[in-house]
């Protein structure tokens, strides 16, 4: 077994993780949590969508967002586009990635945005190639990878079918994501080797919820298979409003400290970002959701 020396993390927090928040969280804070998070360390950060604000009104600051942000040089930028108009909302703000996304289960995409996985794909290849088109990168999420709320097990065939057609309308990466937190390491591996048929090593990356306490687990087994791409969100903000229970993404916090006692390099500071979690765990008036980060506060306290 061969694991990676280094790993990318991207931080979805901003935008993944803070979408579902009931409360709104002003721009500012926002762009605070951008400035903590690339001053931890982290190279990719995904900032903010451009769906509609009747749909999401977490997001309806969008603009603002990306205009407050001090951008870094080494740093990329994504915005999730759902849509043409979207990806024409958000070109303006000069994003460095655009996220389209797809689910691997019939039952979530009609649930979800009332249309099938081929028809849903169909919608973004104006987009893609827009973005292609004006030198924007482009990575594509595929949602219920391994298990749905509503059909259960997603098999591996379903996960391949999601990647070939976003491959064929030139998306250049995707993220293998497990949306409602149900996967288990030998069924995660199996969506990961399914993905792997239609994209390199490089161009793919595991996106795991912890709803079940198996996120990090998923993590290395997915580093097992050479992954050393990876998203997660500060603080372990987020969720899935379409799965009951169903809570956030695996923490950056949890994450670091697990590459960091294996020697996997992430050129993150921990310390910095489990600042960056209290912080945005303050505004929102709750403890951070990072076992990690929960820890190492309670070790400083003492």
């Amino acid at each position: 077994m061969k694991l990676p020396p280094r790993v990318q993390l991207i931080d979805v927090g901003p935008r993944d993780g803070l979408q579902n928040e009931k409360q709104p969280v002003p721009a500012a804070v926002k762009i605070e949590l951008v400035q903590r998070l690339q001053a931890a360390g982290l190279r990719e950060i995904e900032v903010t969508s451009y769906v509609s604000p009747k749909w999401v009104p977490q997001m309806a600051d969008n603009h603002e967002v990306m205009a407050g942000i001090h951008r870094q040089g080494g740093v990329r930028y994504s915005v999730l586009t759902p849509n043409l108009k979207g990806y024409e909302a958000a070109v303006a703000d000069r994003p460095d990635e655009i996220v389209v996304f797809g689910a691997a289960s019939e039952a979530f995409s009609q649930k979800n945005i009332n249309c099938s996985i081929a028809e849903s794909i169909e919608r973004f290849v104006p987009v893609v190639a827009a973005a292609r088109a004006a030198g924007i990168r482009v990575r594509g999420a595929m949602s219920c990878t391994v298990g749905c709320p509503y059909e259960g097990d997603i098999a591996p065939e379903r996960v391949g079918y999601l990647a070939g057609l976003m491959k064929g309308i030139g998306v250049q990466r995707v993220d293998v994501a497990d949306t409602i937190g149900v996967g288990t390491p030998r069924k995660v591996q199996a969506a990961l080797e399914a993905t792997l048929a239609h994209f390199g090593l490089d161009e793919v990356s595991g996106h795991f919820h912890d709803t079940y306490g198996q996120a990090l687990s998923n993590t290395l087994a997915a580093l097992e298979l050479g992954i050393w791409n990876f998203q997660s969100s500060v603080a372990g903000l987020g969720g899935c409003p379409y799965a009951k229970g169903a809570t956030g993404n695996v923490a950056t916090e949890d994450v670091v400290y697990l590459l960091n006692g294996m020697g996997i390099d992430t050129g993150i500071d921990l310390d910095a970002l489990v600042d960056a979690g209290a912080y945005i765990s303050e505004q929102l008036g709750r403890p951070t959701g990072s076992r990690v980060g929960r820890a190492l506060l309670a070790r400083r306290a003492g």
